[in-house]
């Protein structure tokens, strides 16, 4: 199976070639840089791989959450991809993404969201894949999920915004904290392979990102 993964849901921009099992990546920090950024990449990878776009079997997206603008920019990509190439597309959850990069067992995953909130989303390991226990949500850091026991990792920027509120709310359950930790076209690439041997890959026109919030910024009042 061969897979062409991006993500831009950060101000990490990546892409991934999943070509059965191995891996091609570009990625590069790019600030708001996404949309010049993309394309070149896509056509660097493949060039290095010496395939065309339709002998792919399926495009895989961060479908969120994240950066509004770069979603919609990772989604467009993709759809525009894969509506010339017809091939299926898959959006993979970014908070998923970044419990794979984490290489832990069970995870709190936090990207921090401005205004003072984070998405959120908690998972656990299995010999069948991730399952989720707690579904991407946003809240304020003192109001993210409870979770069960001890032996957890923590992970994503939003620990790096929220670093000792999240430490304070799991005190005692965490094992380590990975403030750091993006998310990746290499695990959306990953992610994105298994939902398309599942049967779960969609037409380019149901793509659609996952912003969980529904406004970017406070108003003057909120604030």
């Amino acid at each position: 199976m061969k897979i062409l993964a991006i993500d831009s849901s950060t101000e990490l921009c990546s892409v991934a070639l999943w070509l059965d099992g191995e891996m091609l990546v570009r990625e590069e920090l790019a600030g708001q840089r996404h949309s010049e950024l993309l394309l070149p990449m896509v056509h660097e990878l493949l060039a290095e791989a010496g395939l065309d776009l339709k002998a792919l079997d399926g495009i895989a997206f961060g479908e969120g959450p994240g950066s509004f603008t770069g979603l919609r920019i990772g989604c467009g990509v993709a759809q525009g991809l894969a509506f010339g190439a017809d091939l299926p597309v898959a959006g993979v959850c970014t908070l998923l993404a970044l419990a794979e990069a984490s290489g832990a067992g069970r995870v709190i995953a936090c990207l921090d969201a401005r205004m003072g909130e984070v998405y959120h989303g908690v998972y656990e390991k299995t010999e069948g894949g991730w399952r989720t226990l707690n579904a991407p949500g946003l809240s304020s850091p003192q109001q993210t999920p409870d979770v069960v026991g001890e032996h957890w990792t923590g992970c994503g920027n939003g620990f790096a915004a929220h670093g000792e509120i999240l430490r304070s709310r799991y005190a005692g359950r965490l094992v380590e904290v990975m403030p750091d930790v993006f998310p990746h076209a290499a695990e959306i690439a990953a992610l994105g392979a298994a939902q398309f041997k599942r049967g779960l890959g969609m037409d380019a026109a149901e793509a659609a990102p996952l912003y969980i919030r529904n406004k970017v910024a406070l108003k003057t009042s909120e604030r």
